[in-house]
């Protein structure tokens, strides 16, 4: 049987090492916050389902599979190369990377490690917090067959599908796809709620009605209730959300690809993170065009 370490223990990490230990499998768990303070506490509801803490050393020496779930690229990098979990990794085992970051990222971490023999996959996922904590969520991986086919097993407990797209980075590439259109969404959604509580009409009669046709969404339905109650605790964190389209805008420059309403998307990020909603769920970026308007989107008593 095969030792599983998870590094990253945030709202996305904490749900999925829950979802491991629900299914029999007591997973080695490192908290990255420990990288700023060495003596962070672990959670205590993991510890209590079966989970292992460990430290740097300890996870990368004693894994056969490491999942990470971190923030960024230079986060994972800091890691496994600064803080030394490569160095006790043995040949043969597998780093999974579920954190959304570049493609070129992917492929810096990939090509490291094999040189240690160590392989590597790029497996974004989406969903947000409710598909980490119901393991529906959609997992996207680049790399290796044989290494997909030895993760799939933790793929099926963690997600409802899991596609490998192609090698190393293809996974990362799909998932800037995925937070375009996202994004681009959740404009929509604002700007058209937006519309309708100027003109008086009643959000949540707007959403009854629409939901059900070509613009209804999972985006929608996930993000609706958030949006009305105006509950923007977390669950895509929007500064996440902002490091993923600074992604897309980079790869799109060096590939010569114009993105007009992307690029609009990184300028309502920017006015956001001056006005310190960086850390509000991403559907809170109907607050910019709430501001635009002069108006407040809330169901009607």
């Amino acid at each position: 049987m095969k030792t599983v370490g998870f590094v990253g223990l945030g709202i996305m990490g904490k749900a999925m090492v829950k979802n491991l230990c629900k299914a029999g499998i007591a997973p080695l768990i490192y908290d990255i916050a420990r990288l700023q303070k060495k003596d962070a506490p672990f959670a205590e509801e993991l510890l209590a389902l079966g989970a292992v803490p460990k430290n740097a050393e300890q996870i990368g020496a004693e894994s056969d599979i490491l999942f990470l779930m971190l923030n960024d690229g230079p986060t994972v990098q800091k890691l496994l190369f600064e803080e030394g979990v490569a160095n006790h990794l043995r040949p043969g085992s597998i780093v999974c990377d579920f954190s959304s970051v570049s493609p070129v990222e992917s492929v810096f971490c990939a090509d490291k490690l094999f040189a240690s023999g160590v392989a590597f996959m790029d497996a974004p996922v989406s969903g947000g917090d409710k598909g980490a904590i119901e393991g529906t969520m959609s997992i996207m991986a680049g790399g290796n067959e044989e290494i997909f086919d030895t993760l799939k097993p933790y793929f099926d407990i963690l997600g409802g599908s899991s596609i490998l797209m192609g090698d190393v980075g293809a996974g990362s590439a799909t998932k800037l796809v995925n937070q375009i259109i996202v994004g681009l969404n959740l404009v929509a959604i604002s700007e058209g709620f937006v519309l309708a509580a100027k003109a008086g009409a009643d959000p949540k009669k707007v959403y009854d009605a629409i939901k059900g046709g070509l613009a209804g969404s999972a985006v929608l339905e996930q993000k609706i209730d958030r949006i009305l109650q105006h509950d923007y605790r977390p669950g895509g964190r929007m500064t996440i959300h902002q490091k993923d389209i600074r992604n897309v805008m980079s790869a799109a420059a060096k590939l010569n690809v114009p993105l007009p309403f992307t690029s609009q998307l990184a300028a309502v990020f920017d006015a956001l993170e001056a006005a310190g909603r960086m850390d509000d769920d991403h559907s809170g970026i109907i607050q910019y065009f709430e501001s635009l308007a002069d108006v407040v989107v809330k169901q009607q008593s």
